[in-house]
């Protein structure tokens, strides 16, 4: 089974899939949808960018439209139960899922709620309380409206778990077990993660009932349609080399930095430089944070800068270059901030800049990655030279690759 038809999907579904140019299914598609229409728990590990969110929205889709149907037959109206759940980690990928909802349910299928922080509770408690058959929320937000009786989970079906790692890692364990302590027992569970790790396995453990379990080769590995190459500058070195990679860049570029005050400064300095940028970190206003993100998918903006809070929440599939401004601290990160280019098909690059202990921290991310990343380096006559022959001032240099240095 390669392709979408192959499913045993409704007629309208697939005219969705089809008029949104959905032919083709992923590695992660082809093993995880048909278990899920199967009505079996699945738990899926696999890279950023290979299809995950339709993976779990068909089997919802089409649980949502037998309900719907049915409901119909037999009450002559719609039914007022909530059928699904997806919690997500970070309102940008929640609002995402509901979009990509959205472009692929038929006129008579009810909407979702999106139950999210950072936006007026008034519509989204109106959306739950009409009785929405699909919540697809962040779990802080959608915790506070149980605890306050405004959702109810009692008939949820399917419950989606996706970034379950990520959700973790942000400390949402607690907010987790409190929701899933009002799902009914025998409902249907997908979990979805870039890792398995302990956590995980533990969450499912113990919510999953002998789930088939997906697994695309190492989960810690970059995709390999993605090129990637480091810097090792001196500090005041770093931006210099920034302007000079996005000044040869044509495509867009996702910029990374450890904090949000970095991620600031940086997209002041590069905006002031004459580059198209923009900034989306924890700081910002869900409206700023909302009119960077459709910014820089619109093309409006050439470069985002972001922080490590945003990099699994970003679903962009044109990003051309990503660039790790400050290298992250631990090897997920970069699989995970590397993992937002060379999507759905296309090739794309990340570059790395290290300076001081950022080397070494590096190095340490390749030994644990055990890849081995292409060092380049400023070459003032644009031509390959061992770094002895390099010289120490910025000016006028360009960006060449040392040839055949790599680093394990």
């Amino acid at each position: 089974m390669t392709t979408f038809k192959e499913l045993p999907l409704s007629a309208t579904l697939q005219h969705k899939l089809e008029a949104a140019q959905f032919i083709t299914l992923t590695p992660i598609q082809e093993r995880a949808i048909q278990p899920a229409l199967d009505g079996k728990d699945v738990i899926g590990t696999a890279q950023t960018g290979t299809g995950k969110t339709l993976a779990f929205l068909i089997p919802v889709i089409e649980m949502l439209r037998r309900e719907h149907s049915a409901g119909e037959k037999s009450a002559g109206e719609k039914s007022a139960h909530t059928g699904a759940l997806v919690l997500l980690p970070t309102r940008e990928l929640a609002m995402q899922v509901h979009e990509q909802y959205e472009n692929l349910r038929t006129k008579t299928m009810p909407k979702a709620a999106l139950v999210i922080g950072g936006v007026s509770e008034k519509t989204q408690i109106q959306g739950l309380r009409a009785g929405s058959s699909l919540i697809i929320a962040t779990p802080g937000r959608l915790q506070d409206l149980t605890d306050r009786k405004f959702a109810d989970l009692r008939h949820i079906k399917i419950l989606v778990l996706d970034e379950a790692d990520r959700m973790l890692d942000m400390g949402f364990l607690p907010a987790i077990r409190r929701i899933l302590a009002l799902l009914p027992k025998n409902r249907q569970t997908l979990c979805f993660s870039a890792t398995l790790e302990a956590s995980v396995a533990g969450l499912v453990h113990e919510y999953m009932r002998d789930p088939v379990r997906v697994a695309l080769g190492s989960v810690l590995k970059p995709a390999e349609s993605v090129e990637l190459k480091a810097y090792e500058v001196r500090p005041g070195e770093k931006i210099e080399v920034l302007r000079q990679l996005l000044y040869a860049e044509k495509g867009q570029t996702l910029i990374f930095t450890r904090t949000k005050r970095g991620a600031q400064r940086l997209a002041q300095d590069l905006a002031r430089d004459g580059f198209t940028a923009t900034m989306i970190h924890g700081d910002r206003s869900q409206s700023q944070r909302n009119g960077a993100l459709s910014g820089f998918q619109e093309g409006r903006f050439q470069v985002l800068v972001a922080t490590d809070i945003a990099s699994r929440g970003l679903h962009c599939d044109d990003v051309a270059h990503v660039i790790n401004y400050d290298v992250p601290k631990i090897a997920e990160d970069f699989i995970h901030r590397v993992g937002r280019t060379g999507r759905a098909g296309l090739s794309g690059r990340a570059t790395t800049l290290a300076a001081g202990v950022e080397i070494v921290e590096l190095r340490n991310i390749e030994r644990t990655l055990k890849l081995r990343i292409e060092r380049m380096q400023i070459d003032p006559s644009g031509a390959p030279q061992p770094k002895r022959h390099v010289q120490n001032t910025l000016a006028s240099r360009t960006l060449t690759a040392l040839p055949g240095e790599v680093f394990v």
